[in-house]
């Protein structure tokens, strides 16, 4: 099978680094251009044909991500392009859907949701837009759990966000945490259930150790006593997939 040929376009040289390191030796993808600038990625992106993915970020000197792909349009150059930033704004992302992007990934991130979607990218023969339901549901998870003090890089972290979104779409799984999601993200990261159970436990620990908690009282007040305890991680999951529910459902 021939590789997914990808252009990074990103001003940061450890990111570009880890991200060829992840992908040497693949038999899928290989990363055959890197510009650390809007300029020098448009002018690949212009003069280079042997390629097949763009993975752009938006904040980058001299000319950033949004410049970039408003030029892509102006040209009429049409690529596949994964987004990958930190800028997480719904009104970014509904622009950059208007501008042809299809998937839009959130730093940080696992490097194989990044693999995911790039081969799912080229495998595509008509791709739709940029799923904003999706995406924005994305978006508001990881806006509460930073808000909730849980740093990203930690297990748990994952695990809760992906947990929180599988609630979200499938509230008929409310009643199989333990039988059900455990598992579904155990396989989905490559792990054991107990390390999952155990990943989360120590996530909400820390959680209360140094969240926002007023935004506790706000979120879990209702279904525990946070005075005397934690909630448990069905409370803590379950809770913030109603909380996102009861939002969406007053836009």
């Amino acid at each position: 099978m021939e590789k997914t040929r990808v252009v990074m376009i990103d001003d940061n040289k450890q990111l570009i680094e880890a991200v060829k390191e992840y992908f040497k030796g693949s038999k899928t993808i290989d990363i055959v251009y890197e510009a650390r600038d809007g300029v020098e990625g448009l002018e690949i992106i212009e003069k280079r044909s042997d390629y097949d993915v763009i993975v752009l970020d938006l904040i980058m000197p001299n000319k950033d991500g949004i410049k970039v792909l408003e030029e892509m349009k102006e040209k009429n150059i049409e690529k596949k392009i994964v987004v990958l930033t930190s800028y997480n704004a719904p009104e970014v992302i509904r622009q950059v859907s208007e501008l042809g992007v299809k998937y839009y990934l959130l730093k940080p991130f696992d490097f194989s949701d990044l693999e995911k979607r790039i081969l799912d990218l080229n495998n595509i023969k008509e791709t739709k837009s940029l799923d904003l339901h999706h995406n924005k549901i994305q978006v508001s998870i990881t806006k509460i759990l930073h808000e909730l003090g849980i740093p990203s890089h930690i297990k748990g972290y994952q695990y809760i966000r992906e947990g929180v979104e599988i609630i979200f779409e499938h509230p008929e799984t409310i009643g199989g945490i333990t039988k059900e999601l455990y598992p579904e993200l155990a396989l989905k990261f490559d792990t054991t259930v107990s390390r999952v159970e155990r990943a989360i436990r120590h996530a909400i620990e820390v959680s209360w150790n140094r969240g926002d908690w007023d935004l506790m009282e706000e979120i879990f007040g209702h279904s525990v006593d946070i005075d005397k305890a934690k909630p448990t991680n069905s409370e803590f999951i379950v809770t913030i997939a109603d909380k996102l529910r009861l939002d969406y459902h007053k836009v």
